[in-house]
């Protein structure tokens, strides 16, 4: 109860404070800071997917501002022989002010990333962005087939009709690009699977209907379970490890990680970075509950 109390409590307390025990999920506020996060991740043989903090702008020019900024970071992660691809949030692009200009935007990024031969994951929003970011995605995967992916999120129950009805795009050349994730906003009971056991029997059913349909997929999750599930399936309709990896977000489960890595799985870490951080690390650590306790009591035992 106190952890979750702390945990609800921290999108009101100051900045500086929630940094101190928030930057451990965040590669830096700079992209030089962020660069830097992946050559050591790549190091440790694990690929990234960079993303730049941000979402639900207020105005469009704040849209061609993040653009600018993602072509900036796909030359540098170039110049750099990063190994990964990148993730971007359409509300970051005005998806809810104008999803033609949205859309516009988005299509360079993904121009720029295609012509590196590389890849930008679209990420799955909140509910109401679902339709527009499936529409989205469908467009630009027309024109660029092999480099644009999207996001499910398992506590949706409308996903797995979602993956099916976006089957018309999947082909044994080109094969679908999903990371599929349990689901981190707060969606009504309505619309969204609640209980932690229902989740998990959600994701993994999505999962094995990805599989079944030669889909390649993204497996992002740190529970334990669920890994363990991914192994089974994985085993079961013996999955070529070029049409999976695992994924998990920086400074998570570094641990659970390694094992997966020690396995001989591919691993791609999410890499955030940017000014933008608060509204991320207060939900990541809302997520985590017991992480803001430990970290409370450890600041107060300092003295």
């Amino acid at each position: 109860m106190f952890n979750k109390l702390i945990a609800a409590l921290l999108p009101y307390m100051p900045q500086s404070f929630v940094w101190v025990f928030s930057k451990r999920y965040v590669a830096g506020l700079a992209i030089d800071e962020a660069i830097k996060g992946c050559k050591e991740l790549n190091s440790e043989g694990i690929l990234v997917t960079l993303d730049v903090l941000g979402e639900f702008i207020k105005t469009l020019e704040e849209a061609e501002v993040n653009k600018k900024e993602y072509l900036e970071i796909i030359e540098k992660a170039q110049q750099n022989n990063i190994q990964g691809n990148y993730s971007l949030k359409p509300s970051m692009f005005g998806l809810l002010l104008d999803k033609e200009i949205c859309y516009a935007h988005i299509r360079e990024i993904v121009q720029k990333a295609a012509s590196y031969n590389n890849f930008i994951r679209v990420d799955m929003e909140d509910s109401p962005c679902t339709d527009l970011e499936i529409e989205l995605f469908r467009k630009l995967k027309k024109e660029f087939p092999k480099n644009v992916g999207l996001v499910f999120q398992a506590y949706l129950k409308r996903t797995k009709s979602d993956i099916e009805n976006l089957l018309d795009l999947n082909s044994p050349e080109i094969p679908v690009n999903y990371r599929l994730c349990k689901g981190i906003y707060t969606e009504p009971a309505a619309i969204a699977f609640k209980e932690y056991e229902e989740i998990n029997l959600h994701f993994l059913d999505d999962l094995e209907y990805m599989f079944q349909n030669k889909i390649y997929v993204g497996i992002a999750t740190h529970d334990k379970p669920l890994v363990e599930g991914a192994y089974t399936l994985i085993e079961k309709y013996s999955v070529p490890k070029s049409m999976y990896e695992f994924q998990m977000l920086y400074g998570v489960t570094p641990e659970l990680r390694k094992s997966i890595v020690d396995k001989g799985h591919t691993m791609r870490v999410y890499v955030p970075y940017g000014k933008q951080w608060f509204a991320y690390c207060t939900r990541r650590l809302k997520e985590n509950p017991k992480m803001a306790g430990m970290i409370i009591k450890a600041l107060f035992s300092r003295g």
